[in-house]
């Protein structure tokens, strides 16, 4: 294979490496308030573009099975909403064992308390080809639970209670997501859906550059907060476990729904990896602002969220080709297995 072909072929992961290395360079042009005004460009614009996008692409009757798939959504939710904190839970008394910051470890405790993010999930999911409608769905039902569940649980774990501006975070939800999934919807039902069979525009590169974007502005976020109380020492194990983790559960969501008798397919094995082990930021540092107002140990405490955040969009990235592989020698013996005959 020629180096262009392998650069076309690995394109995504070289723009990975470019994005992460510009945010590097200049954080500030990423940052709030900066040139790129992530405020508007990435959390409207890029987001409602995502599912602008999967709304032209998905089909009106995938989209309609995956909202009646009751056992695929429970089990996404349980999992990201009540087994994910607990397990974090243990794993910070065991830490608290450890000379660790107290403050990171409650950082932690609070990544664990995130519902799912409303777009990674989903870019990652189409990436892969795997239930893009499913993911979808729990990535915004869940983001909605967590405007009311989340609290209860930082007051559960953290003795912390907030108010939350509901009525800001449910609208905001609703115009980046719903509306540019239905506008999409819409316009293939009405207008698109003849052109879009002949034409089939790539959807998934659309969806990978947008998820570029998120990338460069997550990290320059990230990139722009040097935390001078943190030593390296914690910052360094703080990054191992956050790894850790986000492999322990991807591992762990893959080896439950990938079995037979789970009774999910391939695809939906592909949603719940992404869909129950990715958090929030957009969510997540909002409600840490407001549970920790006036607190100095607050940059301390978003540090975790900071770190987990661009960490499960670069390690899922990393893994959308070993992912697919699977899925797609899966569903082959799958078809094979059924061509047999009894």
């Amino acid at each position: 294979m020629g180096l262009l072909a392998r650069i076309r072929k690995e394109w995504f992961i070289i723009g990975i490496v470019v994005a992460i290395a510009c945010a590097r360079l200049e954080p500030s042009v990423g940052v709030k308030g900066g040139p790129l005004h992530p405020e508007i460009t990435v959390s409207y614009i890029a987001v409602s573009a995502i599912f602008l996008n999967s709304g032209l692409s998905l089909k009106t009757e995938e989209l309609a099975s995956a909202l009646l798939h009751v056992r695929l959504h429970l089990f996404v939710q349980c999992f990201t909403l009540i087994f994910f904190p607990l397990c974090i839970w243990v794993l910070v008394h065991v830490l608290e064992l450890t000379s660790m910051n107290q403050w990171l470890l409650r950082g932690l405790q609070t990544v664990g308390c995130m519902p799912p993010p409303v777009s990674s999930a989903v870019i990652l999911t189409k990436a892969v080809g795997g239930n893009e409608a499913a993911a979808i769905f729990n990535s915004a039902f869940g983001s909605f639970l967590g405007i009311v569940v989340t609290p209860a649980l930082l007051l559960l774990f953290l003795g912390s209670s907030s108010a939350v501006p509901f009525s800001s975070i449910f609208s905001q939800l609703f115009m980046t997501v719903v509306v540019p999934l239905l506008i999409g919807q819409v316009c293939v039902l009405r207008w698109l859906k003849e052109w879009l069979e002949r034409a089939r525009p790539p959807f998934g590169a659309v969806s990978s550059a947008v998820l570029l974007l998120i990338i460069y502005s997550t990290f320059c976020e990230s990139f722009s907060r040097p935390n001078t109380q943190i030593d390296h020492i914690s910052l360094l194990l703080l990054c191992f476990i956050v790894f850790s983790v986000q492999l322990s559960f991807m591992l762990l969501t893959f080896v439950i729904t990938s079995r037979p008798a789970s009774g999910f397919t391939p695809a939906d094995t592909v949603a719940v990896i992404f869909c129950a082990t990715h958090k929030s930021l957009t969510l997540g540092i909002p409600m840490l602002k407001i549970v920790f107002a006036g607190d100095e140990n607050l940059s301390l405490v978003s540090v975790p969220l900071l770190v987990y955040h661009p960490a499960q969009i670069l390690l899922g990235s990393v893994l959308v080709p070993t992912i697919r592989a699977w899925m797609n020698s899966r569903q082959k013996a799958l078809k094979l297995t059924s061509l047999q005959p009894i």
